[in-house]
């Protein structure tokens, strides 16, 4: 009595799998054919019959299983062979499809759908056979530079077998390497859209995305120009998330993206109108506004040496002696000859009593600008500070000490041998005023600031 209800229930899933194929509900169909497999696991129709709903789903892995299935349950039934053609077709599996056909009509040599089914697979595998051939030779074409044929035997390849993507994929590299960029992304469209229309490997479609940025990247003549290449990458990533090739040109990207940015953000003429707001905050003691402002300026226009020379004295106002000696190097970089940045970057190392370093600074920026008076200024505070310090820090033996160590310096040597030199020392000793007018020569002021940063010669 059980068997005969698990008959009935059996048949009465299959009618309603069948009932649901017929109206082209094949997810209906597979469902219940599953039910009825679940009452009858050895019936070989059912196997048979959810294989052909699986197709029609272009399901073709699932419907190669249940065909496999078929012909275990039933190896003399040609029909189960006709399924398992089938499923190889829909993988475009031609040789395979072929051998199940070819084994199915041992079985029933009349069947004309098989016999068809048959002559189709061997055509398909050596059309494929025949693409195969071209893309070779299309790969041999692009390796000596030959980038036309290349493209024809590409062409060739697609046309014989379409439902490979690597050829197209292929052609759009070689589309890239003659810098015809949208060629080169129209083949990646399509091959994206076919690879997943096929279910192709996510690697290669993730390849062709990555492909399909660089040929922007290569495009990208502003900022926004990398937008679209950025979303390529990002589409690589996610269909495969350890491309690291998709990820270091993404980074990449948007770095550029980022350089054309600021690029397109300048302005010179903003530039100096936010200066002079910062120069408005700076005469009101605002150092922190006017640092926001210098820093727009800088923003504006990144080869303004005035900007970075303002900022640098709003840091050192505020005692941000860090980045107020940044920004004055910056300046100095950007303009040597320009006495702001030198007046910034000894105003730091005077008052962090580097005396002898702020001393060469000053000095440096009076070889170029020589009637600054700030720069001089400069010079005379800190053989001031250097003498304060010789007078009341040092013992007399600790002096010699210092004066005896400065002699063993070969540049301290020679500089005492230079006439010119000894006059000076000779006139800070008898006559100021004709000193100071000698020291007003850079050249003369460095050597005599060496003196005394090694003890030697003492101001008073």
């Amino acid at each position: 009595m059980g068997e005969t209800l698990s008959t009935m229930a059996d048949d009465a899933a299959k009618a309603l799998g069948n009932a649901a194929f017929s109206s082209h509900d094949f997810t209906s169909a597979v469902i219940h054919y599953t039910s009825a497999i679940a009452l009858s696991p050895t019936n070989h129709i059912l196997f048979s019959n959810r294989s052909a709903a699986y197709a029609s789903l272009r399901n073709y892995a699932d419907a190669l299983s249940d065909a496999i299935k078929t012909v275990e349950l039933k190896p003399d039934w040609a029909k189960g062979y006709s399924r398992l053609g089938a499923a190889h077709w829909g993988l475009n599996q031609f040789q395979e499809a072929a051998a199940a056909y070819t084994k199915g009509l041992e079985i029933d040599p009349s069947n004309e759908a098989m016999r068809s089914g048959l002559a189709d697979a061997k055509k398909k595998q050596e059309m494929k056979e025949r693409a195969k051939t071209a893309n070779k030779l299309g790969t041999a074409a692009f390796k000596n530079g030959d980038f036309e044929s290349a493209i024809q035997h590409y062409t060739t390849a697609m046309e014989m077998d379409d439902e490979d993507i690597a050829y197209i994929t292929n052609r759009a590299a070689v589309y890239l390497q003659m810098e015809k960029y949208k060629e080169c992304i129209e083949d990646c469209d399509k091959a994206v859209e076919k690879g997943i229309e096929l279910g192709s490997d996510h690697k290669m479609i993730a390849r062709v995305l990555t492909r399909k940025g660089t040929a922007f990247v290569k495009m990208a003549k502003c900022s926004k120009d990398y937008e679209p290449a950025i979303e390529a990458y990002r589409r690589a990533l996610k269909v495969h998330c350890s491309n690291a090739e998709a990820f270091n040109k993404m980074k990449e990207a948007e770095r550029a993206k980022q350089v054309w940015e600021r690029r397109e953000y300048i302005d010179p003429k903003i530039s100096d109108e936010e200066r002079e707001k910062g120069d408005e905050f700076f005469e009101k003691k605002k150092y922190a506004d006017a640092i926001k402002q210098y820093t727009e300026a800088i923003k504006r226009n990144p080869e303004d040496p005035k900007a970075y020379s303002n900022r640098a004295a709003c840091y050192n106002k505020l005692g941000a002696f860090p980045n107020g000696l940044e920004d004055a190097e910056k300046c100095i970089e950007l303009d040597p000859k320009f006495s702001g940045g030198y007046i910034r970057k000894a105003e730091v190392e005077f008052y962090l009593k580097e005396y002898d370093n702020a001393m060469k600074t000053y000095v440096e920026g009076l070889d170029h600008d020589p009637n600054n008076q700030e720069l001089r200024h400069g010079v005379t505070s800190c053989i001031q500070e250097i003498n304060k310090a010789n007078r009341g820090g040092v013992t007399p033996k600790e002096l010699k000490e210092r004066q005896a160590k400065g002699m063993e310096d070969p540049e301290i040597r020679n500089i005492l041998t230079d006439p010119v030199i000894r006059q000076v020392m000779s006139d800070l000793e008898e006559n100021l005023s004709a000193a100071q007018k000698q020291m007003k020569n850079p050249v003369i002021q460095s050597k005599i600031q060496k003196l005394i940063g090694a003890g030697i010669v003492q101001m008073k």
